[in-house]
């Protein structure tokens, strides 16, 4: 068996309104100056928390997040600055996986000699002094467990990766009560990319026993419970098995990682500013397909994992493991074609040049996927 080194927060606090319990974290108690990175919306629901803080003594400074889309480097030069400016000896991020990226390299950053531009790679920052706690509103992209961040690089309008065990937060807060007043679109789509961490990371080159475990929870928890919370977002039990899908999900992003779903998935979001859990929801059935015939068993258990029943072969159950994926994706709203969120048979070329930069995930896939294979997957998705 191979080696696999395992990374998570040293705090992971789950549970409905759990967030009251972060005036009492070790981490706040020892801080005096708290900044708090915090999507507009959830200012209102946060403000008893950063209140009590204020009255404990502690200097509390909140920034309002409100970028569109996802964050860009001149973006989060933005935000630097403020935080810079503030000082803090301990960051709390509340929000989705943008907000939470912003907040981990703020942490990293505010006081680091160390440049943005520096760090963009796989273990280039080299320490992070100040504290940090991520807390995550959507069931979502992870990033409250991982030691990822993404950032949008104007200048080549693709997704820019940071990678160190220095970005893991310290502490999160998983409070599923968060996550209600998501709209369903938003629910789909992050939920959608979610269910894509699970399956990326089990059919994975480097899959791992140590983390199959999560993935495959992952993957049943996101399958039996994204529809209903689609339909009723205050359906807690659905949102809570959705926020510890998430959870698994991000579990696997340090030590696997994701592949071909998401370098594909890059351009789209780069060039054309699609929503990151719509790009993969929408490519993650082809890709299964052409993944497929590398490992069936592996994307056999995937299936079962998803509700199909065993088939004669694993091929067979592979498959009709697919075709639940899209009914999943269908029921809850998502586009099943690129043609539908505006991309063109012209521009597949450059797409595909895009991700075939993404060397760091490609790698994980169990296939090689070549320009024109990437080319291919698209065109089946016009």
């Amino acid at each position: 068996m191979n080696s696999i080194i395992l990374q998570q927060p040293g705090k992971i606090v789950f549970g409905e309104n759990s967030i009251q319990q972060l005036p009492e974290d070790n981490l706040i108690l020892s801080s005096n100056r708290i900044l708090f990175l915090i999507a507009n919306p959830l200012i209102n629901a946060v403000k008893p928390v950063f209140d009590t803080m204020s009255t404990a003594g502690k200097k509390v400074v909140v920034i309002d997040y409100d970028f569109p889309g996802e964050p860009t480097f001149d973006q989060f030069d933005t935000l630097l600055n403020k935080s810079a400016y503030f000082r803090p000896d301990c960051i709390v991020g509340v929000g989705g996986g943008s907000v939470l990226d912003c907040a981990k390299l703020l942490a990293a950053l505010t006081g680091n000699e160390q440049q943005l531009t520096e760090i963009v790679g796989i273990g280039l920052l080299k320490g992070r002094s100040i504290k940090l706690i991520c807390i995550p509103s959507t069931s979502g992209t992870g990033s409250e467990m991982s030691p990822n961040a993404i950032l949008l690089n104007e200048e080549t309008a693709a997704k820019s990766g940071i990678i160190s065990p220095y970005l893991v937060p310290d502490s999160c807060y998983i409070d599923p009560v968060l996550t209600v007043s998501l709209p369903a679109r938003l629910t789909a789509e992050t939920g959608m990319d979610a269910l894509s961490h699970c399956i990326e990371a089990y059919t994975n080159k480097f899959a791992h026993p140590a983390v199959d475990t999560y993935a495959l929870k992952g993957i049943t928890l996101i399958a039996d419970n994204l529809e209903k919370a689609c339909k009723n977002g205050t359906d807690l039990e659905a949102r809570s098995a959705l926020s510890l899908g998430s959870m698994y999900g991000g579990l696997c992003l340090g030590p696997v990682n994701t592949s071909a779903v998401h370098a594909l998935s890059y351009g789209l979001g780069g060039k054309f500013h699609v929503a990151h859990g719509l790009a993969n929801a929408i490519l993650l059935p082809e890709v299964l397909r052409f993944n497929m015939p590398a490992s069936p068993d592996r994307h056999a258990a995937v299936a079962l994992a998803l509700g199909v029943k065993q088939g004669e072969t694993d091929e067979a159950t592979a498959l009709a493991g697919i075709v639940r994926l899209q009914e999943i994706s269908c029921a809850c709203g998502i586009p099943q074609h690129l043609s539908e969120i505006g991309i063109t048979e012209e521009v597949l070329p450059e797409l595909a040049d895009i991700a075939m930069n993404v060397t760091r995930l490609l790698k994980n896939n169990p296939r090689v996927v070549t320009k024109e294979d990437a080319i291919n997957i698209f065109r089946k998705l016009l």
